[in-house]
C-alpha cells in the first residue's frame, strides 16, 4: 500500500508574487495563523520558487539589503523543488534529503495542490511506520488462518 502524499500534504499553501518587496513577504508570513514561514513565490500564477524565514535573515537582514527595496524575486530559492501528489512519503522524504530542503511544493502541471514539510512528515511518521507494519503482517500472513 502506498502512502501518497495528496494524503498528508498541507492543502493551505502561502504565495506571493515575485515582483513584490521581501517586506510584504515577511509581512505575509507574520499574519499566517499557522505561522509556517515560507511564501512560495509565483509568476503568472506559476509556482517558482520559495523564501523562508531563514532566507530573509542570510539574503537580507545579514547583508543589511533594505527590505523594502529588495525584491522577492532577488532572493527567492529557485527552481522549486517539488513533488507530484500521487508519490509517496519515502519519495517526498528522499528528495528532500537529496535536495536538502525542507519543505516541497506539491505540484502537477504548474497547477499547486499543497505543501509537503519534513514537520508534516516527521508527525505522520509513527503512523506511517504503524500502517506498514500491519500491511507487511496482512500481506505475509499466510491465507486462511
Amino acid at each position: 500500500m502506498s502512502y501518497q502524499v495528496k494524503d498528508y500534504m498541507t492543502k493551505k499553501v502561502n504565495t506571493i508574487d515575485c515582483d513584490v518587496k521581501v517586506i510584504e513577504a515577511a509581512i505575509a508570513m507574520s499574519v499566517d495563523e499557522k505561522k509556517e514561514g515560507y511564501v512560495i513565490c509565483l509568476i503568472k500564477g506559476k509556482p517558482i520558487g520559495i523564501i523562508a524565514n531563514i532566507d530573509i535573515v542570510n539574503k537580507v537582514v545579514a547583508k543589511k539589503l533594505d527590505p523594502s527595496k529588495t525584491s522577492v524575486a532577488e532572493i527567492m530559492s529557485t527552481p522549486l523543488v517539488t513533488v507530484d501528489p500521487d508519490d509517496d512519503l519515502l519519495k517526498a522524504s528522499s528528495l528532500m534529503r537529496e535536495r536538502n530542503v525542507s519543505r516541497l511544493g506539491v505540484v502537477r502541471d504548474d497547477v499547486i495542490y499543497g505543501i509537503i514539510t519534513a514537520n508534516i512528515i516527521a508527525q505522520r511518521c509513527g503512523e506511517y511506520v504503524d500502517r506498514s507494519v500491519r500491511d507487511i503482517i496482512r500481506w505475509s500472513a499466510p491465507l486462511g488462518i
